[in-house]
């Protein structure tokens, strides 16, 4: 199979380098496009009206000054010229559950992929700390041979997140919803002058709701944790009140004197 790496750490991170190793010696062909430097939280950004610096760095491998979304951009569309069967971003340091998809490059990457018409997973360790890199880079390897490339939908990911544990701890594989964590954020200011100051965003360690059936349940059950993605944000349960408010205020159709449909107020 023709893999596609990317992430949101940096080319030279462990994580990515772990995953490379694992998926060659699997015999597959892996190129890695991936930014030069850490660029986490970086979500879908893109590095609009300015250059782009590339630099190939080993055969099949090359360091893009920008975001994991412009890394994508542009190996699926200039770098890489053979067939991509599976693209895929990660393995992040850290987990990418719950409200971290929105923020997450990882995420990101993998997601503008599947917008191209790959398909794509996104690959994250539970740690920030002391990574079992391995456990999750032999996880991805299992479920590629298994045939979990099979399964992804059209504009959809599927998003994995791998407990920080040792392989043969591991207990198993769940189909996951999104759970919900909550950051405890604070600023804190660098240098300040008269003109305006210098700040960091900075944070505890996130609490989880560990409701049934969420990512972060899983995995901090031992579980590998599996959760496809669609980035259709429609809430249809918001339809009803926001249909009866429409109406009460007749908003619907806004007819003009003439009784045509107006434009203006």
């Amino acid at each position: 199979m023709n893999i596609l790496l990317t992430n949101d750490d940096g080319i030279n991170a462990p994580g990515i380098r772990c995953l490379a190793e694992h998926l060659r010696t699997a015999r597959h062909n892996v190129t890695i496009i991936a930014p030069d430097r850490e660029r986490s939280a970086a979500s879908h950004s893109l590095s609009l009206r300015r250059p782009i610096r590339v630099d190939r760095i080993a055969d099949n491998e090359f360091a893009v000054g920008g975001t994991p979304v412009d890394c994508v951009i542009i190996a699926l569309q200039k770098l890489v010229r053979a067939h991509i069967d599976l693209v895929i971003s990660g393995i992040n340091a850290g987990q990418n559950m719950g409200e971290d998809i929105i923020y997450s490059g990882t995420v990101a990457a993998a997601v503008e992929a599947s917008f191209f018409g790959f398909k794509a997973l996104a690959v994250s360790l539970n740690t920030y700390r002391d990574h079992i890199f391995e456990t999750a880079a032999r996880w991805v390897v299992r479920l590629i041979d298994d045939g979990i490339t099979d399964l992804i939908q059209a504009r959809q990911i599927i998003n994995i997140n791998v407990p920080n544990i040792d392989h043969d701890l591991v207990r198993g594989v769940r189909l996951t919803c999104v759970g919900h964590r909550k950051y405890y954020n604070f600023i804190k200011i660098l240098d300040e002058d008269e003109h305006g100051f210098d700040y960091q965003i900075g944070g505890d360690q996130p609490i989880w709701d560990l409701h049934r059936g969420t990512d972060a349940e899983a995995v901090g059950e031992g579980f590998v944790s599996l959760t496809p993605l669609g980035f259709d944000m429609t809430r249809g349960d918001a339809f009803p009140p926001l249909l009866e408010w429409l109406e009460e205020h007749d908003l619907l159709l806004l007819e003009s004197k003439s009784g045509n449909a107006a434009g203006d107020w």
